[in-house]
């Protein structure tokens, strides 16, 4: 039997605001309601009135616990019996990892072996099975299929699931909510799911321009927002270990119609904002993280003077080999 409160209903569409507001309902006694913090010195350097959305701080350090306890709790008892599996480089295992153990069921979480050790440690530490595969995408997928054969576990996608984009989205309602009259929402964009669920909210909640950021070795949702037309990443070269994944089909179609822009910027100018975030805020982020800041240090005439929301998006770092 598992832990679970409540049941919510699938979703067959993209999220509605409602549909958000009951899922964060749903979700709010497994997580922390992070903070928003800001940070007059960075302002002044930047020109720029910013605000971070410390999901660094949310359970298992991450955004992601949102969005896998969204998608979980969909789920029947009987499937729930049977565990719940993934595949993730890191974040979103452990919160899958998590899930599982607030629910009281079985986890399955298939990682690559490259995958940055302290994640496989914590993945383990949250009473996971881990198994290891190829670092690349087949290897992935066929690690999960092997284990919903042995197991009859539910996969819970990373990124390409309308209740995962659900649960990402309520980060963002948070912060709007907590602080309205933003010139520019900026999240950072992997798969999708966290851009994806922050466009819907900001365009039903804000006036804010959405404005997606990614590394420039792995620039595939840039590619697709310019083309029109979903591209992939063939051998993304990146430090930004959680945003090398490939942008999911039903996260385009929702990012096309809402995103205003995707703005990309160098490993280079993402290890400076980390230094800049630890120097100025003493706080700790992964490279993923700061990719929004980095954004801005790139391009600081076009947000010079503006108030600007940045999503922090994790915080699980190996602190033996900082970059800076």
């Amino acid at each position: 039997m598992s832990g679970r409160k409540e049941k919510l209903p699938k979703l067959k569409a993209p999220p509605s605001l409602d549909d958000i507001r009951r899922i964060r309902a749903a979700i709010a006694p497994y997580i922390h309601k992070t903070p928003v913090i800001t940070s007059d010195s960075i302002n002044r350097i930047l020109g720029c009135e910013i605000f971070f959305k410390a999901e660094n701080f949310q359970r298992i350090g991450a955004f992601k616990m949102r969005g896998a306890l969204s998608a979980a709790l969909t789920l029947t008892e009987e499937e729930l019996s049977k565990g719940i599996t993934t595949h993730s480089s890191g974040n979103h295992g452990q919160a899958v990892a998590k899930t599982a153990y607030l629910l009281g069921v079985p986890a399955y979480i298939v990682m690559p072996r490259n995958s940055t050790p302290i994640k496989i440690v914590a993945t383990k530490g949250y009473g996971a099975e881990v198994r290891f595969c190829e670092p690349n995408i087949e290897a992935r997928e066929a690690g999960v299929a092997e284990v919903i054969r042995e197991t009859g576990a539910v996969n819970i996608h990373p990124y390409n699931d309308y209740h995962v984009i659900a649960g990402q989205a309520t980060a963002a309602l948070e912060f709007l909510e907590e602080t309205p009259d933003l010139d520019y929402l900026l999240v950072p964009v992997s798969g999708g799911g966290l851009l994806a669920g922050s466009a819907i909210v900001a365009k039903e909640f804000s006036n804010a321009l959405i404005i997606g950021a990614e590394p420039s070795g792995a620039d595939d949702a840039a590619r697709s927002l310019k083309s029109g037309v979903l591209e992939k990443n063939i051998e993304p070269i990146t430090i930004c270990d959680g945003l090398r994944g490939n942008l999911g089909s039903k996260n385009f179609e929702i990012i096309k119609e809402n995103v205003d822009d995707i703005l990309t910027v160098s490993d280079d100018m993402i290890i400076e904002a980390m230094s800049l975030i630890w120097n100025r805020m003493k706080v700790i982020v992964e490279p993923s993280a700061v990719v929004p800041l980095a954004v801005i240090m790139n391009d600081r005439k076009r947000f010079q003077g503006k108030r600007v929301g940045l999503i922090l998006s994790g915080g699980n770092l190996d602190l033996k080999n900082l970059p800076f």
